[in-house]
């Protein structure tokens, strides 16, 4: 074989191989309106995990919007529609995200009393002389009572640094915990911080996983436990201060702690969240999240529509027109 045939021989297998490989790889859908909303409904359809705890008919609701979706559709129009259909699930965990807009579901704390107001807190409770370590504001208050203040569960802060500040108030006669408009963040700072509290590794709730787009079909439970501080735990009263904006891994928090003996939530029912999100995007860079696992409570009980607090009171207008705190006053008389 000459050496020109030879080289035309192999420049044929080349061309062979090449169109064997784009008969065997299929090609991306276009990335057109229509599938980017079928993308998104069945990513929605096969890994959401409240359908049957919400009582939500997904595929009905693919019945009602898809008759909406055209590929002559703007931006914009598609994103309207995606994230009305979206807000269908109720859920403060779902999210669509343009270069324009982020869809969001905020009912579960905007259709209900505030029940905090920061400048109250920071000018009549805290006060000028407060210590704040790391995350948490902090101050010793009259009858010998503590009271932290925690805003966000985001980022991890250091346990050393959170041990000293339980150390520092080991011998008062009660620590109040003010998590109200804590929106969440970490779920590992909810087990750094618990870990001073319990009286012993715990197991204080359940989580689970879908495994399949099978309505119903999840993982066992697997036992949530959180294991105690080698050397420091504080055995004293807790009482945790609780509002609807209280979301996500705030709301795992409020749980954790309602399992404790020594613990009482003073305030208003959480706002939920109780699973962590799954993240991903569209063919168009969008990008989407929503709750892709499930955490329950010690009975094995749904969490997602919040924590009831075991004394429920709300901000009275007068004591705040005054520059009173209804909720954490009812801590300080509770401790008492």
């Amino acid at each position: 074989m000459t050496p020109l045939l030879r080289f035309g021989l192999i420049i044929s297998l080349l061309f062979a191989v090449s169109s064997c490989e784009q008969l065997l790889i299929e090609k991306d859908p276009a990335d057109t309106p229509t599938n980017n909303f079928e993308l998104f409904w069945k990513e929605v359809n096969d890994r959401y995990t409240f359908f049957e705890y919400k009582k939500i008919d997904w595929n009905a609701v693919y019945q009602r919007y898809r008759p909406q979706i055209k590929d002559s559709m703007t931006e914009r129009e598609l994103f309207s529609v995606m994230a009305t259909m979206m807000n269908e699930l109720r859920d403060g965990h779902t999210n669509l995200q343009s270069d324009f807009d982020v869809s969001r579901s905020w009912d579960w704390y905007l259709d209900y009393p505030a029940n905090f107001n920061a400048n109250i807190i920071e000018r009549n409770y805290l006060g000028k002389n407060y210590e704040i370590a790391g995350p948490f504001k902090n101050r010793l208050l009259p009858n010998d009572m503590a009271y932290i203040q925690y805003e966000s569960f985001m980022g991890i802060s250091d346990a050393e640094q959170l041990g000293k500040l339980i150390q520092k108030y080991q011998s008062v006669k009660g620590i109040i915990i003010d998590i109200r408009d804590n929106t969440g963040g970490a779920l590992a700072m909810v087990d750094l911080i618990a870990q001073f509290f319990v009286p012993q590794d715990l197991t204080v709730g359940y989580e689970r996983y879908k495994k399949s787009a099978k309505s119903g079909d999840f993982t066992d439970f697997f036992a949530y436990q959180i294991k105690k501080h080698e050397s420091i735990s504080y055995k004293g009263k807790v009482v945790l201060l609780t509002n609807r904006k209280v979301y996500s891994a705030a709301n795992w928090f409020a749980s954790v702690m309602s399992e404790l003996p020594n613990v009482t939530l003073i305030g208003d029912q959480t706002g939920g969240g109780g699973g962590a999100p799954f993240s991903g995007e569209l063919m168009n860079g969008w990008k989407y999240r929503f709750s892709g696992t499930q955490l329950l409570n010690l009975k094995k009980e749904q969490i997602e529509s919040g924590v009831v607090p075991d004394i429920k009171i709300d901000m009275k207008k007068e004591d705040e027109a005054a520059g009173k705190d209804t909720i954490l006053e009812a801590a300080i008389a509770y401790l008492k």
